[in-house]
């Protein structure tokens, strides 16, 4: 079955979104951070995860809870893929009824946060390495087994997957992260 050429205006667009030109070229997808300011409504979250499943979007991760306004939630999206689905992914948040307000940070300066609970398995042995690592990664033990230690770990997620990476040859038993959050940060240039 032939292929249909492209015209060089499909090509620029299909290039300019990161879509694949040729059926076996991998398609170009970016990690995009987005913070929605939504109505604190029964149904508002369900209606915007509603909306990524029906249209095939990823979600990777999802973090939610109310903002100073008791009436107001926050939710941080982690979400991947090429241009124009991201384009279509701002767009149909936008038009949520529920959605107050829509910023993608990916492109913006910003702090992020995650939380993570580790527990790894430990023999005497090795509980001191272990020890060291945490403190190293500023986390915190939270409790402690004959056999296992379980800490805590809270800072941006490149930080959190380094430690679950070095904590793997240990033996890990379980992991919950929480998602990450992220706020634009507002720099202040000059005195």
């Amino acid at each position: 079955m032939a292929t249909k050429a492209l015209t060089e205006q499909q090509l620029i667009r299909k290039r300019a979104a990161g879509e694949p030109i040729h059926p076996d070229d991998p398609a170009t997808t970016h990690r995009h951070i987005i913070a929605v300011m939504l109505e604190n409504s029964v149904g508002a979250l369900n209606r915007v995860a509603n909306m990524f499943y029906a249209r095939g979007f990823n979600l990777e991760s999802v973090a939610v809870g109310e903002t100073d306004d008791p009436t107001i939630s926050r939710l941080t999206v982690v979400t991947t893929g090429n241009d124009r689905i991201m384009r279509q992914v701002l767009r149909q948040l936008n038009n949520q009824l529920d959605v107050l307000r829509v910023e993608d940070l990916t492109d913006e300066e910003f702090v992020e946060r995650e939380l993570c609970l580790l527990k790894v398995r430990y023999a005497p042995a090795t509980r001191a390495e272990i020890l060291e690592t945490v403190e190293i990664f500023k986390g915190q033990v939270v409790d402690i087994t004959p056999d296992t230690i379980t800490v805590e770990v809270i800072g941006p997620a490149r930080k959190i997957n380094a430690l679950v990476g070095l904590m793997k040859e240990h033996g890990i038993v379980e992991v919950a992260r929480s998602g990450r959050v992220a706020m634009r940060r507002d720099l202040v240039y000059g005195a």
